[in-house]
């Protein structure tokens, strides 16, 4: 485990780029919205400065009010893998925009977004769409429990599935432990319907189905955990769910929010060749408009209204732009060698960053997946929320600091995954090697530690 000593080094946060803009709309911002933000880690508040106020983006590239110029590597956390302003879906989205926005009825840029999905997805016979990935998981939950009659639900710490009540919680004193709340306003009822189990311990998650039976509707998984670091998992963990699940007649949830269409057009499912029951999506799917879904069997599908008793709706489901949006994103993602493209690129970065860190000694390493990365620190392999040691988060602030005057972009958070997009060229992830490695010489400079 990596001991960061505390700097009294006050220079370490020096701002060498100008934020004056970006500082005065914050501190206005602040009197409209809780935190002067409408997502909690768009204030900055695990780095350093206020957050950026973002001008415009083109390309992979993104440009501040300030007139700052950054290569972005989180693409409005995972949508953009086109990069921003793409121009296929610019010119869907405007002539959609010309015919209407919204029309509360069906269209036939749904249907034409629905068949493309089902017609490349094998694990899927029949969507619904939403509004958000919050949304896909929060009615997929309803759809599990209305199919199977049952209340409970068991989901694994470390993976987030959106601000849903029953998923806001996390584990309690003991290994086998009913839920609590990690949020206010989330009732102990609610909380005590979910069952919070570590990753990958299949003993416990045996003897949890078998001391349960006949109360639990649903097994809800992260594949590719990837909002609390990059938790990759084994194979066989997911074949091992998948097992467990029809063992014990419960329905098994894939949450693929972030990784639906973003390591495959079939996502974690198709990566590993594990069906799920039940699929949840967002991000990739929209284009970088609100949308979500969620896709199951025929014969589970039916359960959701009007055909079934499990009630959902949205004014907004299906909306023409976003199809539009969705529909010119996926229709590129299906291009030859697309996936293959990212997946190697991605790799040629993370394995340029962790061979640069080797040489030097520094205590990083770089998990990724398809176009996903994370930056780690220490040099084991992490496979549990409970393994990140957050003192280490000071090296990210440090990282994520000094690439901010040098014109990269991260997530606002060292728990926070990366996203590289095609609109990233090899000299882009070339120049943003260089300035990684030259952020990681600063954070771990005998200065800062």
């Amino acid at each position: 485990m990596l001991l960061l000593r505390k700097s009294t080094t006050v220079t370490r946060y020096q701002q060498r780029i100008p934020r004056d803009t970006s500082t005065r709309l914050f501190e206005e911002a602040q009197q409209y919205f809780p935190g002067g933000v409408n997502s909690p880690v768009r204030a900055f508040r695990s780095v350093s400065g206020p957050p950026l106020f973002i001008a415009e983006g083109h390309g992979s590239h993104m440009t501040d009010v300030d007139g700052n110029r950054f290569l972005d590597f989180c693409c409005s956390w995972g949508p953009l893998i086109h990069g921003h302003d793409n121009p296929h879906i610019r010119e869907r989205v405007i002539e959609t925009v010309l015919k209407g926005t919204s029309f509360g009825t069906p269209t036939q840029m749904g249907n034409r977004l629905g068949k493309l999905i089902l017609d490349n997805h094998r694990y899927v016979e029949r969507l619904r769409f939403v509004s958000s990935g919050t949304e896909a998981v929060m009615s997929a939950l309803r759809l599990a429990r209305g199919a199977t009659g049952r209340n409970k639900i068991i989901k694994f710490e470390g993976c987030y599935h959106g601000h849903v009540d029953n998923l806001l919680v996390k584990a309690g004193s003991g290994l086998v432990t009913f839920g609590t709340s990690s949020s206010a306003g989330v009732t102990e009822a609610v909380a005590r319907d979910t069952l919070v189990l570590p990753l990958g311990d299949r003993d416990l998650l045996e003897r949890t189905l078998t001391e349960q039976a006949g109360q639990i509707a649903c097994i809800i998984v992260e594949p590719i955990p990837a909002n609390n670091g990059l938790l990759l998992q084994d194979k066989s963990w997911l074949e091992c769910l998948r097992i467990k699940a029809w063992k014990h007649d419960v329905l098994l949830i894939f949450d693929e929010v972030i990784s639906g269409f973003r390591v495959g057009f079939e996502g974690a499912a198709g990566h590993y060749g594990v069906q799920p029951d039940i699929i949840t999506f967002g991000k990739v799917i929209g284009g970088g408009f609100p949308v979500g879904a969620y896709g199951a069997s025929k014969e589970l599908m039916d359960f959701i209204a009007p055909v079934g008793p499990v009630y959902q709706a949205g004014t907004l489901s299906a909306n023409p732009v976003a199809m539009a949006a969705g529909l010119a994103a996926l229709e590129q993602c299906l291009e030859p060698g697309f996936y293959e493209g990212l997946a190697e690129r991605t790799h040629t970065l993370a394995t340029g960053i962790e061979g640069y860190a080797r040489e030097r000694g520094y205590p990083v390493h770089v998990p990724h997946i398809g176009s996903i990365f994370w930056l780690a620190f220490g040099n084991e392999r992490i496979e549990r929320a409970d393994q990140i040691d957050p003192a280490n988060m000071e090296y990210f602030k440090m990282i994520h600091h000094e690439l901010l005057q040098t014109g990269v972009y991260l997530g606002p958070s060292g728990y926070e995954v990366g996203f590289v997009s095609s609109a990233h060229s090899d000299l882009d992830l070339q120049e943003a090697l260089a300035k990684i490695c030259a952020a990681m010489d600063v954070a771990f400079s005998k200065e800062n530690q």
